[in-house]
């Protein structure tokens, strides 16, 4: 979800600062949520910014350097590898999702056989 934009934000500001109307009205007025309106409200009066915060991250990735360098490799010469086979190889102490999350970076689709069993790994 996108961040409200500073023009939202300045106005809203504008409008608490004024004092007439109430915070369920401000929140009405300008369709946003009491949690919106109360938060913008104390981030401004602490350090007087109205920009959002920014992305807290998440978990780093597994795969990067050359370990993704690797993997690709492998995965070159074994199309027909699992993701499993694919972990298996790596020796790296990671998940399935890590591994195909790496493989859409380095730009490989998963294609099953015709009849839907074991899949193939191919490059987009």
């Amino acid at each position: 979800m996108r961040p409200y934009s500073n023009d939202l934000r300045k106005r809203v500001i504008e409008v608490i600062k004024k004092g007439n109307l109430t915070k369920e009205k401000i929140q009405e007025q300008f369709d946003v949520s009491a949690t919106f309106v109360y938060s913008l409200q104390k981030r401004y009066k602490e350090t007087g910014s109205i920009e959002p915060q920014t992305h807290g991250g998440g978990m780093p990735a597994k795969f990067t350097g050359k370990d993704l360098e690797k993997l690709r490799i492998f995965v070159e010469k074994n199309p027909d590898a699992t993701l499993n086979e694919i972990l298996e190889h790596t020796s790296m102490d990671a998940s399935i999702m890590a591994v195909s999350r790496a493989l859409d970076r380095l730009g490989f689709v998963r294609k099953k056989n015709r009849y839907g069993h074991r899949s193939k790994i191919e490059k987009m």
